[in-house]
């Protein structure tokens, strides 16, 4: 409960105009992207700097307020929903990117910036910046951080984590850390970066970050490939691999993704065929050319049934935007649209996608996969209606199949969601009581009185197992 005293002084950190109390103010923060999760703040804050954030943590500390950052929102993981009420904390003050150092190849930005913005300012520079989420254009560093975000280029390229060099971040205490550097080697103690990275905001607040930069690639070349086998193109992708090639984008649709993204972007995708791979290589022009012909040999020998190569740039952004605009493609087809990742080895890909088809088919459900298949990382979705109680609960008991059969192939519940209220109850299955078991020792090292996002990641109760694992 936090008192008209309590209100006051946070008002006199940040001053009143960053400070929201009426109820329709509050109820825009009181969900995520995440369907089925809300629960209402009790204040919505935007500090304009680090030193307003640690007071505001010191008065949350004194008075055991839970304190929830939080980006953009587009989190599919229920990681924002503030779910014992408390204090949202916007960053849209904190926005500003403080620095591209082209002699260290770092960018140094707050929280707030939104990616695909910074990506614009650092390609400026002739410098790349390669995570790149599908919600990138709305999507902030912060966030992206806090979930430890992948995208579309991570086979080649890898996730936010591999970028993260430096971090400023608050404690639970109001204590304010620096971690890491500009630094191309640094083993000096625990890694400090890494474990901030991902955490959900359950360990600390992050004001500010140092990312790591690569050269731009030089050129980069697109293709499509059409199959009416699952197995041939799940067998593509293993054979790509295994002749040492590593695309920047080796993506997955299957068919009802397919007629849902055709009938959304209008660009002429066939909406005939079983299954289509997205296959993108970026680098020096005698590599991607190189690259781009044994992949699409490849793809042919392996049994697709077309195979073509992007023939302009418009055409060759017009395909990955509308990769990048499935979950909006899906979403049409109903009212609520869940959205989840499950990764398995790539070798695992046809046997993952079978499985989630008779899933689907068991619990008398719609689920459309896409996803990136060159790291193993699919997207189960399913189109439902969250009113319908009784589709809720066979559309609930089909995810919790699929990740148990995710496991089951040597993968994992999350690649890159996150976990958050949603997948929370699944965790020990992937970890172990032993695994749940540290990870809460350090919750509890940084974060004694559990204010910080409570009740994320860290179930109640686990979910009873579904299907044996290995």
């Amino acid at each position: 409960m936090i008192t008209e005293q309590i209100r006051s002084r946070l008002s006199e950190i940040v001053g009143e105009e960053n400070v929201i109390t009426s109820q329709a103010g509050r109820l825009v923060y009181s969900y995520d992207a995440t369907p089925n999760y809300q629960s209402m703040p009790d204040l919505v804050i935007a500090p304009r700097n680090t030193n307003e954030i640690a007071e505001i943590v010191n008065v949350c500390r004194d008075e055991k307020i839970p304190i929830i950052p939080r980006g953009s929102g587009t989190n599919l993981c229920a990681g924002t929903v503030p779910t014992e009420g408390g204090i949202v904390l916007l960053f849209k003050h904190m926005n500003k990117i403080l620095e591209i150092d082209e002699e260290n190849l770092t960018v140094t930005v707050q929280p707030g910036v939104i990616t695909q913005d910074m990506i614009r300012e650092v390609e400026k520079k002739g410098l790349f910046y390669p995570p790149d989420p599908s919600s990138m254009k709305i999507s902030t560093i912060g966030g992206n951080i806090n979930e430890n975000s992948g995208g579309l280029r991570g086979l080649k390229y890898g996730v936010t984590a591999d970028y993260v060099m430096a971090l400023e971040a608050v404690l639970p205490n109001g204590d304010i850390i620096r971690t890491g550097g500009k630094l191309a080697k640094d083993v000096a103690g625990y890694n400090l970066t890494q474990l901030l990275v991902g955490s959900e905001g359950t360990l600390a607040i992050i004001t500010e970050a140092t990312l790591k930069l690569i050269p731009i690639p030089e050129t980069k070349q697109t293709m499509l490939a059409l199959y009416q086998n699952m197995d041939a193109a799940a067998l593509s992708v293993s054979k790509i691999i295994q002749s040492k090639i590593i695309p920047a984008t080796l993506e997955f649709l299957d068919q009802p993704t397919l007629k849902a993204v055709e009938d959304f972007a209008k660009i002429g995708l066939p909406t005939d065929v079983e299954a289509v791979l997205l296959i993108e290589q970026d680098g020096p022009h005698e590599i991607v050319a190189r690259d781009i012909k044994k992949m699409a040999d490849i793809c042919t020998k392996e049994g697709a049934v077309s195979v073509k190569i992007a023939e302009t740039e418009i055409e060759a952004l017009a395909l990955t935007e509308a990769r990048r605009s499935a979950l909006s493609a899906l979403a049409r087809l109903k009212p609520t649209t869940i959205l989840e990742d499950a990764t398995v080895p790539r070798s695992e890909i046809a046997n993952m996608v079978k499985a989630i088809n008779e899933i689907a088919e068991k619990h008398n459900v719609t689920i459309c996969t896409f996803g990136h298949a060159g790291d193993g990382n699919l997207h189960p979705t399913c189109p439902t209606d969250v009113r319908d109680k009784e589709e809720m609960k066979r559309v609930d008991a089909a995810f919790a199949d699929i990740f148990a059969k995710a496991i089951e192939l040597g993968g994992t519940i999350t690649g890159e969601h996150g976990v958050g209220m949603m997948k929370a109850p699944f965790l020990e299955w992937k970890l172990g009581t032993e695994g749940i078991l540290i990870m809460r020792a350090i919750k509890q090292s940084f974060d004694p009185h559990n204010i910080m996002n409570p009740g994320k990641i860290f179930a109640k109760e686990t979910r009873k197992r579904l299907v044996v694992s290995r």
